[in-house]
């Protein structure tokens, strides 16, 4: 737990400390070649439903063997440095916040756009309405942070990497290079990975914000079904954003004030909450690490 903590920490300073070395590094176009090559070559094993395990599965491997000659020694120095190393790699691989950031700055409709689609590269429609940016928002979040940190946690390195590899290949720019039945396998398995993170995120969204709202809200979703469905978690988040954009009205109205015109404020809300379920699970990870060494 204390080398999540520590490297979620690295991620994060290091993606806006040096965003053009990281997004460098967090290049997977390798990924993309090697999954072209394996399609050209590897048969009808390759273009099956399970195609995407013959290419997942060398990198894992080679992941899980470093992790496991890793540990234990020198007192887990070795092993906290290559964790670090590999979160920040599969952190993102684009910053959420800056993306966030340049959709409210865009001053033209070219800018505007491009930026949307940055906002939108793990996920999401592609229009452009409030509705759709806070639900893409929230699905960017789960897939460049939340499952990220979610699976390095429970699995180490190699549940980072398994994670991220599978993300890629199904929505990321290397899904071209997959053939169809192989995606379709894969995106069964990114649901199934994701889910889990998805409800913890949503819980996460009820504590800090609105309880009820978005508690309905995922109930009316099918948020309390066994489906690998993650519609509940656009739905929550827009109503938790829509119910504190109320509330900040509200105040404002009884303390005589008018409330400032900014843009996409629904946009803004959205990020402020995920930071806030992002400083939740860190707090979280402080108290067991804490609880840890007291016991």
């Amino acid at each position: 737990m204390f080398t999540t903590l520590v490297a979620v920490i690295a991620a994060l300073v290091l993606g806006h400390l040096a965003p053009a070395p990281m997004a460098a590094l967090r290049d997977w176009r390798w990924f993309g070649r090697w999954l072209g090559w394996l399609r050209a070559h590897g048969g009808e094993v390759a273009a099956g439903r399970f195609g995407l395990v013959l290419a997942i599965a060398p990198v894992v491997l080679l992941v899980a063997a470093v992790q496991w000659l890793l540990a234990g020694r020198l007192y887990g120095l070795p092993a906290l440095l290559f964790g670090i190393a590999v979160l920040a790699l599969c952190w993102g691989p684009r910053d959420l916040d800056r993306d966030v950031e340049a959709v409210i700055d865009a001053d033209d409709a070219a800018s505007h756009d491009e930026a949307v689609a940055h906002l939108q590269a793990a996920g999401g429609s592609l229009r452009a309405d409030a509705p759709t940016l806070v639900d893409a928002t929230l699905l960017n979040g789960l897939r460049r942070w939340f499952a990220p940190l979610f699976w390095f946690l429970l699995l180490g390195p190699l549940g980072v990497v398994l994670y991220r590899l599978l993300a890629q290949a199904v929505q990321g720019p290397q899904a071209d290079a997959v053939a169809a039945a192989s995606r379709e396998g894969g995106a069964w398995a990114l649901a199934l990975l994701e889910w889990p993170v998805a409800q913890l995120m949503t819980l996460s969204m009820a504590l800090v914000g609105n309880f009820d709202t978005v508690f309905s809200a995922w109930r009316r979703a099918g948020g309390n079904r066994w489906a690998l469905d993650l519609a509940f978690l656009g739905e929550a988040a827009r109503a938790g954003v829509g119910m504190e954009l109320a509330e900040d009205a509200a105040d404002a109205r009884e303390a005589g004030l008018v409330p400032h015109a900014e843009r996409h404020p629904e946009l803004r809300d959205a990020m402020s909450m995920v930071w806030r379920m992002l400083l939740l699970w860190m707090a979280l990870l402080a108290l067991l690490i804490i609880a840890g060494w007291v016991g």
